[in-house]
């Protein structure tokens, strides 16, 4: 079964993150390298990035004419996609135990971040029930 595993940061986490000391951020990027490797290894992982500022990020939908029309950032929400990994695992709890183990990066000073991590089934077909 596949899982996709996001990571979730407040609306500041960039600018946050961004202001810790070198060595906090070094020991966190450092933990995220090393628990992707761990993944690959073990065959676990099938994808993982982490994703650019939401300042960055527009709301698109389509006009009437089919054209995209942006809205701009998001900023009614208060947290904002960090990252993901979409792991393929035989049981949930595996996927569950994954995600315990992202959200041990280390924070500030060092100490586990224990940063919220949302697991959800990757649905491949429609479920029977749905017809």
């Amino acid at each position: 079964m596949k899982y996709i595993l996001m990571m979730n940061c407040p609306k500041n986490g960039y600018e946050w993150f961004g202001a810790l000391p070198k060595k906090d951020i070094q020991a966190h990027i450092a933990f995220m390298h090393g628990f992707n490797k761990s993944l690959r290894e073990s065959g676990e992982l099938v994808s993982t990035d982490g994703l650019a500022d939401p300042k960055q990020a527009k709301l698109v939908r389509a006009g009437k004419d089919g054209a995209p029309i942006t809205d701009g950032v998001f900023s009614e929400a208060k947290e904002y996609l960090a990252g993901y990994w979409i792991v393929d695992v035989e049981t949930p709890e595996q996927a569950y135990a994954i995600a315990a183990r992202a959200s041990t990066a280390p924070g500030p000073g060092g100490a586990p971040s224990n940063m919220p991590i949302e697991v959800r089934q990757i649905m491949s077909a429609a479920p029977a029930d749905w017809s």
